[in-house]
């Protein structure tokens, strides 16, 4: 990946994840000369292209996940389906190894991506200098500096680190850690109940830990549709996940390999003996050091770059992108930011809807959701209506074993233009874009209603909640209003 440096280039990339690596092969795409700085490396010492995501966050995540999932099933739910498992055994390795795998074939794929779009690859650090310059240093040090006519910032983002709670090899983790542990965790515990440590936490789970999850806000999700969080609340506690609301950390200590963790809630103070503690609190952009002081570059009290619309950045010639700037800190927020960027420099429309961006929690059932929560429809005064459809009444679902969760459309009352669509449920990951598509398009939910789903198909739940919205489900036994 190293080359020798050159000068005079059309655009700058540093960081090369899910936000960078998409910016730089769309510029060069549209023909624009491109150079792309990125100083992850993997354990054998190839470039690891594709940040936080490829390396140690999305994908390796997810294979985890569906390797645990795979795991359970086996252990517990087979038998339903007259599938008898006479004896099951857990090889770590093997699903560690299965896991890096899947993680060295994606980023050894944006290597041929760069190679086959024309663009240029370095790998070290990238630093923005004043009048678009960079400062590039390799892995051995050398430096040099790069002028370019545009510069994109991607540096992505890192966990956030508490006193409370200090990293210690395998007993004290954050979220990368988490995935590499050696053994299974007896007793797991997890600093925070958001997206990330109810990933981790229900995989461990489901390969045999007793999970505690200590969370320090009241209130579980906050931020996702109340009915959704719940219901997920329900089902988690159901599944053995301890969660523990309103607990805040106030320390640990690390002896005979366990770690005894202090936490207060509203009846005072506790104490909780694990084997190892995962500690997932957040993200923080990793924007220190990412350009000199007098590039005067704008950032926030948070380390955020500031950006407009388009992620303009207060430099001429300069924008940031992904989890360096507002907005959720979503692979697939920095890669749609990352297309518009590219199509910006070009002379080009460029567009991101922050309106339809979706979110989903990879938990079983998954959760996802995408526009407004009812919670917030009511603080902004916007009357509404909304259709409900469980998966229990789902053919597909039945039949698949995973009757738990339901869909929810919120339309807005005159309109009828659908405003949310939030779910719990088996693949909700994949079904959510149909309720993004319906956004996007600025459907009303007559306009879903209206449509023919294939039967059966799990898809029928939101065809059904379409039709709940207009007072006219069919396999719901109430009243219709229409």
């Amino acid at each position: 990946m190293l080359s020798e440096p050159n000068f005079d280039w059309d655009v700058v990339v540093i960081g090369a994840g899910p936000g960078g690596y998409v910016a730089a092969i769309r510029c060069a795409q549209l023909g624009l000369k491109t150079l792309c700085i990125d100083d992850r490396l993997s354990a054998d010492g190839k470039p690891a292209l594709g940040g936080t995501c490829l390396n140690v966050g999305c994908i390796p995540s997810k294979a985890l996940l569906q390797s645990s999932e795979n795991y359970e099933a086996a252990s517990m739910h087979f038998a339903a389906h007259g599938v008898l498992v006479k004896s099951l055994e857990l090889d770590l390795p093997v699903m560690m190894q299965r896991k890096q795998k899947i993680v060295s074939n994606f980023t050894q794929g944006i290597v041929g991506l760069f190679k086959a779009n024309g663009v240029t690859g370095f790998c070290g650090r990238g630093q923005l200098l004043p009048e678009n310059k960079v400062l590039f240093t390799d892995r051995e040090g050398k430096q040099q500096t790069l002028v370019s006519k545009h510069v994109i910032l991607a540096p992505g983002s890192s966990s956030v680190a508490i006193a409370a709670a200090p990293l210690q090899g395998e007993m004290i983790v954050d979220s990368t850690g988490a995935l590499s542990f050696s053994s299974v965790p007896k007793r797991l515990g997890v600093i925070g109940a958001g997206v990330i440590g109810l990933e981790l936490g229900s995989v461990w789970r489901r390969l045999g830990a007793e999970v505690v999850l200590l969370e320090a806000q009241e209130n579980f999700l906050p931020t996702m549709d109340e009915q959704v969080a719940k219901e997920s609340l329900k089902l988690y506690k159901q599944q053995g996940l301890h969660i523990r609301l309103g607990a805040r950390v106030m320390g640990c200590e690390v002896k005979d390999n366990l770690v005894t963790t202090h936490y207060q809630d509203k009846e005072g103070e506790h104490q909780e003996v694990f084997d190892a503690l995962i500690v997932s609190v957040g993200r923080r952009p990793n924007t220190k050091g990412l350009a000199a002081d007098n590039a005067r570059l704008l950032l926030d009290e948070w380390g955020l770059v500031h950006v407009n619309e388009q992620c303009k950045t207060n430099v001429p010639g300069v924008f940031a992108i992904g989890d360096a700037v507002r907005g959720p800190m979503l692979a697939h927020k920095a890669s749609e930011e990352g297309m518009m960027v590219a199509e910006i420099i070009a002379g080009k429309h460029g567009h991101v809807n922050y309106a339809t961006v979706p979110s989903v929690i990879y938990t079983h059932p998954e959760i996802a959701s995408v526009g407004k929560t009812e919670q917030a429809l009511r603080s902004e005064g916007v009357q509404y209506r909304v259709g409900f459809f469980p998966f229990a009444a789902n053919g597909r679902a039945q039949a698949y074993g995973e009757p738990s969760g339901f869909i929810k459309v919120l339309a807005e009352k005159n309109t009828d233009r659908i405003l949310g669509v939030h779910m719990i449920g088996a693949h909700c990951s994949d079904l959510i874009m149909q309720g993004v598509m319906a956004m996007e398009m600025g459907m009303s939910s007559e306009d879903v209603a209206l449509m023919m789903f294939a039967h059966p198909t799990l898809s029928e739940a939101l065809h059904e909640a379409a039709l709940d919205v207009q007072g006219r489900a069919i396999h719901m036994a109430k009243p219709a209003r229409i």
